[in-house]
C-alpha cells in the first residue's frame, strides 16, 4: 500500500517531468555528438574507436584478465602501453582504479566486441537502477524522472557504474527491514565500489539489523574468494599495494587537475577554495561524522520518518560522507527531487529542477572558478532533515503515531 503522501500526479507535475527529461534527453545527445562520432577520426573524439573512458578500462582490463595478463593491471605504465597497443596510440592516459571483484562483471561482457558490452552494460545498469527505485513507489512519472536524469545520462556517457552503484545502494537500503538477506547480497556486491557504501554498516547497526549484516560480511568474503580462485589471490595484494596507493595520489593531487572538475564531494571542494591535504581531510571528516550521526538518528527505531524517506536522504548523505565522488555518483540525488517532489504539498519546482539538472552544469560552476559543486547534496540534506525533523517534533506533540 502506497503512503498516504503519494498522491496523484496533476497534469502540470506530469509536463514538468516530461519537459525536464526531455532536456535531459537533448544534453545527452549534445555531449555524445562531442564526445561519440562515427567518422573518420574512429569512434570516440577523446578515445578514438571506443566508448568514452571508463568502460574502456573495465572492457579492456577483463580482456587482459581473460588472456592471463591480469598483473598488467596494477602496472600503471604497462597498463597504459596495453591499451594503446589494444586500441589506439594516441590514446589518454588511463589507469586501472576498480577492486579486482568487479572482474567477475568485466570479464563476461569482454568475451563480446567493446560496442555491444558497452550497451549492454549501460542499459542493463539502468534497469537494475529501475528495479531498485520501484519499492519506493514514487509513481511512473517520477521513476521516469530519475532514470532518464542528468546523473544517469552523464553516468551512461562516461560508460561509468553509478547506475550500477546507486542500484546497490538504494535497492539494499530499500529492501533492507522486511528483505534483509537479499540486502545483505547488495551491500556485499557493493563492496566493487566500498567508499560509496561508508553509511550501509552504521544504518544496520542503529537498526538492528544483524541478519543484513552477516549477509553482507558473507557475500563479501564469497566475491573476495571467487575472484581470487579465478585470477589468482595475488590481485588482492597488488589492489593494495598499487592501484590503492595510485588512486589516493590521484585524489590527493593539486588542485586543479582536469578530472577535479566533476568532482562533487567535501574534500574536492576544500581543495578548490585552497585547503591542503590534511585540512581538506579534517573537513571531511567532520563531514563524515556528521553524516553517520544523521544516519544513525534515520535508522534509530521508532523514528518519525517514512523509510522512503529514509532511503533517500541516506543516498545523499552517502555523496557528502565519500572524499571521492564525481557527478555521475550522484544518481542519489535524483532520487531524492523525485522523493521531495512526491511529499510536498507544493513543490518549489524551479529549485528541483536546478537539483535535478545540477550533474549536467555543475562543473561549468567550477570551470569559471566557482567551486559550488558541493552545495547542492548539502542543501538536499537540509532540506529532508529539516523536513523530518520538524514533522517529528509536530507529530510527537500531537502523540500521532510513526510513519516508519
Amino acid at each position: 500500500m502506497e503512503p498516504n503522501w503519494i498522491r496523484t500526479r496533476s497534469l502540470l507535475d506530469v509536463a514538468l517531468v516530461t519537459v525536464v527529461s526531455m532536456i535531459g534527453i537533448w544534453m545527452a545527445e549534445v555531449y555524445l555528438s562531442m564526445l561519440w562520432n562515427l567518422d573518420g577520426r574512429g569512434f570516440s573524439e577523446l578515445s578514438h574507436r571506443l566508448p568514452y573512458w571508463d568502460f574502456t578500462n573495465l572492457w579492456a582490463g577483463s580482456r587482459m584478465a581473460i588472456d592471463g595478463h591480469v598483473a598488467v593491471l596494477f602496472d600503471v605504465d604497462a597498463y597504459r602501453a596495453a591499451l594503446r597497443a589494444m586500441f589506439s596510440p594516441d590514446l589518454q592516459n588511463q589507469e586501472w582504479s576498480y577492486p579486482p571483484s568487479i572482474l567477475l562483471l568485466g570479464v563476461p561482457l569482454a568475451t563480446l566486441p567493446i560496442l555491444p558490452a558497452y550497451l549492454i552494460w549501460t542499459v542493463g545498469t539502468v534497469l537494475c537502477l529501475w528495479l531498485a527505485i520501484r519499492p519506493l513507489k514514487l509513481g511512473a512519472a517520477l521513476e521516469l524522472a530519475i532514470v532518464l536524469s542528468p546523473a544517469v545520462i552523464w553516468n551512461s556517457v562516461f560508460g561509468q557504474n553509478g547506475a550500477l552503484t546507486t542500484a546497490l545502494l538504494i535497492g539494499g537500503l530499500a529492501v533492507a527491514p522486511r528483505r534483509p538477506v537479499l540486502a545483505g547480497i547488495l551491500f556485499g556486491l557493493l563492496t566493487i565500489k566500498p567508499h560509496l557504501g561508508i553509511l550501509v554498516p552504521f544504518c544496520l547497526l542503529a537498526s538492528g539489523n544483524w541478519r543484513a549484516i552477516l549477509t553482507a560480511i558473507a557475500t563479501a568474503v564469497v566475491i573476495a574468494v571467487a575472484t581470487g580462485l579465478f585470477f589468482g589471490f595475488d590481485v588482492w595484494r597488488l589492489f593494495l599495494t598499487e592501484t590503492r596507493p595510485l588512486m589516493t595520489a590521484i585524489m590527493e593531487a593539486p588542485y586543479p587537475q582536469p578530472y577535479q572538475y566533476n568532482a562533487i564531494t567535501v574534500f574536492f571542494t576544500a581543495r578548490a577554495i585552497g585547503l591542503g591535504v590534511a585540512a581538506g581531510y579534517g573537513v571531511q571528516a567532520i563531514a563524515t561524522v556528521v553524516s553517520i550521526a544523521v544516519a544513525v538518528w534515520l535508522w534509530w527505531p521508532g523514528r518519525q520518518v517514512s523509510h522512503q524517506e529514509r532511503v533517500a536522504l541516506t543516498a545523499v548523505l552517502a555523496i557528502l560522507a565519500t572524499p571521492y565522488g564525481y557527478t555521475y555518483d550522484t544518481i542519489g540525488l535524483a532520487v531524492a527531487v523525485a522523493m521531495l517532489a512526491a511529499m510536498t504539498s507544493r513543490p518549489p519546482r524551479l529549485i528541483l529542477a536546478v537539483c535535478w539538472l545540477w550533474p549536467f552544469v555543475g562543473h561549468f560552476f567550477t570551470w569559471g572558478g566557482y567551486c559550488v559543486a558541493v552545495l547542492i547534496p548539502l542543501f538536499l540534506a537540509a532540506w529532508m532533515l529539516f523536513s523530518i525533523w520538524t514533522r517529528s517534533r509536530k507529530t510527537e506533540v500531537s502523540g500521532e503515531p510513526s510513519m516508519a
